[in-house]
């Protein structure tokens, strides 16, 4: 995974943006037009807000491309949501939000945010980041989540709050999500639970959010 990070300072505020994970959601732009407006140059101006403001914008971005830090502390200004959830997008990425670590197969860091979006089409060319391919292949995958995975009283009863949840890249094969979470999409109830689950990262799986080794039959390479 790559990065391309541009940096806009007002020496009070640093806004940095990373132009590899920005799949386009606009949720800056809609936010705070004041700062955030692509038909201006540059196209991030903090000058026009306050940090606050700017910090509450920033946390909406869904794949973590957006960051904030003040000048006073140094510090990364970003509220991690106690609970980590996982939000699987119809005919798109699926967006993780709280304490997130994602890991290589063989456990190195790869990336420490409060915020990520996963590639489920397999045509990313920033894996395992979304990059936006899925809107140039038509890919096409429902957002419903099979509850069967979930059944046990003791997962629903986990809620993720406090946990590292850790996301293993698989060497040409599925992630990996192992911690405590809450599961959820357009078209289904909120799931609580610990339970280690291999997400689909190829876009073959009849079986999707999660996978069922159609990467080995493909030959998918990521």
């Amino acid at each position: 995974m790559e990065e391309k990070v541009y940096t806009y300072d007002t020496g009070e505020v640093t806004v940095t943006y990373d132009s590899r994970r920005c799949i386009h959601a606009e949720e800056c732009v809609k936010g705070l037009q004041s700062v955030f407006n692509p038909n201006k140059r540059p196209w991030i101006q903090p000058e026009y807000a306050t940090p606050e403001e700017i910090r509450d914008v920033v946390h909406r971005c869904p794949t973590g491309a957006l960051h904030v830090k003040r000048a006073n502390t140094g510090e990364e200004d970003q509220a991690i949501p106690a609970r980590n959830t996982i939000s699987v997008n119809p005919d798109g990425p699926i967006y993780f939000r709280g304490n997130i670590v994602v890991q290589s197969q063989e456990g190195d860091p790869v990336l420490q945010d409060s915020r990520f979006a996963l590639c489920r089409c397999g045509a990313s060319g920033n894996k395992p980041a979304c990059d936006n391919s899925h809107k140039k292949i038509d890919f096409s995958a429902s957002s419903h989540i099979p509850r069967a995975p979930f059944s046990s009283d003791r997962q629903q009863e986990k809620t993720g709050e406090g946990e590292t949840l850790i996301l293993k890249v698989m060497k040409n094969g599925p992630l990996l999500v192992e911690g405590s979470y809450q599961i959820y999409s357009t078209t289904s109830q909120p799931v609580n639970s610990s339970k280690t689950i291999a997400l689909c990262r190829c876009g073959g799986s009849s079986d999707k959010p999660f996978c069922d080794g159609t990467h080995k039959e493909i030959g998918f390479n990521g």
